[in-house]
């Protein structure tokens, strides 16, 4: 079982930049996925963004939302144990709770998206943007 413990996110102003981090510990496999999801007050949790690894030798490919591409990053620190999600140009539509989660395989494409495929998640942090 893979816990997950997530840092950062706080208030910033429309346009402002902020930073969350996401602590893995326990066992992984060689092929796994770490996503970002969000979610807003009364809406259901959606995807935001994944890193998925299919063994480090073979590759690495990352995925985002159509509505934080360009702006959103997802990045992996191997050494730490700690994936990232570096938020810029955030605009108020990006309020939310957002969420870590872990799966033991890799992802591809549209199956990132799929909340119900990831069996480990962080404890959520608050990032609200103002206008």
């Amino acid at each position: 079982q893979v816990q997950l413990v997530q840092s950062g996110g706080g208030l910033v102003q429309a346009g402002g930049s902020l930073s969350l981090s996401c602590v893995a510990s326990g066992r992984t496999s060689s092929s796994y996925a770490v996503g970002w999801f969000r979610q807003a007050p009364g809406k259901e949790r959606e995807f935001v963004a994944a890193i998925s690894v299919i063994a480090s030798w073979i590759g690495v490919s990352t995925y985002y939302a159509d509505s934080v591409k360009g702006r959103f990053t997802i990045s992996r620190d191997n050494d730490k144990n700690t994936v990232y999600l570096q938020m810029s140009s955030l605009k108020a539509e990006d309020t939310a709770v957002y969420y870590c989660a872990f799966r033991p395989v890799y992802c591809a494409g549209d199956g990132c998206h799929d909340v119900g495929t990831y069996g480990s998640w962080g404890q959520g942090t608050q990032v609200t943007v103002s206008s």
